[in-house]
């Protein structure tokens, strides 16, 4: 089948008509002169990029894969054919730097075009994407928390995206609990550190897409305490400014499920010389800037994942006839498209719905962003903070969720040829797979909002988040009003949760995984409601291809919210 394309048109509609993102990002100074054609410029040229350069490559980086070999005694990845090539196009043409500041040698641009640019990237090549997938995590961290010295060498490079990073955070065994981290740094006398330890699960630790790569490194000084507040964060880059190498090595890449396009690599440091980025004992503080940044786009890479099997599965279902669809009546003995099938329509639909919800979901996570950042009223920053911290759990899980269910749903409408492998629907399935895991698993996401979010203040944050999201939805419509209902059931639950949470001291670890999807529901809601508010008065036409899916939203997902609310209440009894 042919290779994902991206509509911008679609993504555009919910930018411009359902948040209006032009005119409130140009509120902000930083954006003036920002406007909604400038955006739209920015997203029909990243189209036809990812479309024509990187989508093409997608079958070859799962066939042929990253090959890992030993030179001069020390590990080589050598990527699949085309991806370095494709990759320096990349950053060459200034993708990599579209949000980065314009004095790091960044374009300045809003967070929310690289966000819909990477979603585009993950949805036509997940495996490709993953190498500069990192990139604006690492800028933030070196921008932020590096000393000038460092970032004289190292910021612009990773801005461009002309040297490519990694975070070196995982051991084998250290992966949720990052306190058992034991990679040692050693101060050395010229204020370098010499760094010791095995990573593991490094993406992109060796490659040959560009010339450098900035390692960033969670270590433990020896006078450290244990635990987390133990660790301090380093930068080891593979080049050093005067051409030599260090001494860090990929010992071999994992054979994976998926993302065979991607190498996943054992990294081993011995004594390699790098420098403390941050201060002494807060190395999670700075690599949680990374961190933060990296679970935005992996809710992206799930819509992009489920936008991409949703495609080939709407293609096939258009040109595939088997018997007469019900309803259609018997007049003729000619087989109907699958599509006209209600057991596929319905599949086809709710996973549509999904996207679209989705986007307004994520576009908005990116949006506030930058409200956080340039905003000048700090009672509006404290709300898109509240936002930023309640939602992004969410949507990492929810969507990152439905890329891997849904598109198993999607390969069922191909059928057998769904699961052969020259379709390309079960690439996308097993690559779709460890996006639940990785950055936080969504167990770790649900604890978070629950645990960590919710509770830790009594449901004050959220409360105020959804009295606030309620001021935003279209008045008179019965989408509206069944997203104020649920607001209120999720407030009560809420509140009951906070008081049995005092005596049951296990219960939130319990019931997280069904909270936070009740909270998914609950903004599938709300972001449904706001579709439908901009589809009043059907502007430029667009009532027929949005209208169907939200139906389905209303009929095969949003009834998910009871269910869960009833698991919820039975534990509370």
């Amino acid at each position: 089948m042919s290779d994902y394309q991206p509509r911008p048109a679609d993504i555009q509609f919910i930018l411009q008509e359902v948040l209006g993102a032009p005119a409130l990002l140009q509120s902000l100074e930083a954006y003036a002169e920002v406007d909604g054609a400038l955006m739209e410029q920015v997203l029909e040229e990243s189209a036809k990029f990812v479309g024509a350069v990187v989508a093409p490559l997608q079958r070859v980086g799962d066939e042929v894969g990253a090959r890992h070999t030993q030179e001069n005694g020390t590990g080589k990845v050598t990527m699949a054919p085309g991806f370095r090539s494709a990759y320096q196009n990349f950053w060459q043409s200034g993708w990599p730097a579209l949000a980065c500041a314009t004095e790091d040698g960044g374009q300045g641009l809003p967070a929310v075009l690289e966000a819909t640019l990477y979603e585009m990237l993950s949805a036509a090549n997940h495996g490709w994407t993953m190498a500069p997938g990192l990139l604006h995590g690492a800028y933030e961290c070196i921008k932020h928390h590096a000393s000038a010295e460092l970032k004289a060498q190292y910021l612009q490079k990773v801005a461009t995206g002309e040297w490519l990073a990694t975070m070196c955070l995982t051991e084998a065994h250290a992966g949720s609990d990052l306190g058992l981290v034991r990679t040692k740094a050693v101060e050395q006398a010229d204020g370098s550190y010499a760094i010791s330890g095995t990573k593991i699960f490094i993406s992109g630790g060796e490659h040959d897409l560009s010339d450098n790569i900035v390692h960033l490194v969670l270590a433990r000084l020896p006078e450290a305490p244990p635990g987390p507040k133990g660790l301090s964060l380093f930068l080891v880059p593979k080049w050093y400014p005067d051409g030599t190498r260090s001494a860090v090595h990929c010992d071999r890449i994992e054979e994976k499920m998926g993302l065979h396009g991607s190498p996943t690599c054992v990294m081993r440091f011995e004594a390699a010389r790098g420098w403390l980025v941050g201060e002494t004992g807060k190395g999670l503080n700075a690599m949680f800037v990374m961190m933060n940044a990296a679970r935005l786009h992996v809710a992206l890479q799930g819509i992009g994942l489920l936008d991409a099997a949703w495609q080939k599965a709407d293609a096939y279902a258009q040109e595939r006839r088997q018997m007469r669809a019900p309803g259609r009546g018997k007049t003729s003995a000619e087989a109907d498209p699958i599509a006209e099938h209600p057991a596929m329509r319905r599949i086809l639909d709710t996973q549509r719905a999904w996207v679209d919800c989705g986007r307004v979901l994520a576009y908005t996570t990116a949006v506030e962003l930058d409200v956080i950042k340039h905003h000048l009223q700090q009672e509006r920053r404290a709300q898109a903070q509240r936002w930023c911290a309640l939602v992004t759990p969410v949507i990492k899980a929810a969507f990152t969720q439905q890329a891997f269910y849904g598109g198993s749903e999607c390969l069922q409408v191909l059928g057998g040829h769904g699961y052969v492998r020259e379709w390309g629907m079960e690439q996308i399935v097993r690559d779709a797979r460890v996006a639940m895991i990785y950055e936080g698993t969504n167990e770790i996401q649900a604890i978070d909002l629950l645990v960590r979010k919710v509770l830790a203040d009594g449901g004050a944050s959220l409360f105020s988040l959804l009295q606030e999201l309620a001021a935003t939805l279209p008045a008179g419509s019965p989408a509206a009003r069944a997203v104020q209902q649920r607001f209120g059931q999720l407030r009560s639950v809420t509140e009951a949760l906070v008081r049995a949470a005092k005596e049951q001291h296990t219960l939130a670890y319990w019931v997280a995984d069904d909270f936070l999807r009740l909270v998914a529901m609950a903004l599938m809601g709300w972001a449904g409601a706001r579709i439908e508010g901009a589809l009043q008065g059907d502007p430029v036409g667009h009532a027929q291809r949005w209208a169907t899916p939200q139906q389905a939203l209303q009929r095969w997902v949003l009834p998910e919210f009871a269910m869960r609310l009833g698991i919820i209440e039975a534990q509370l009894r």
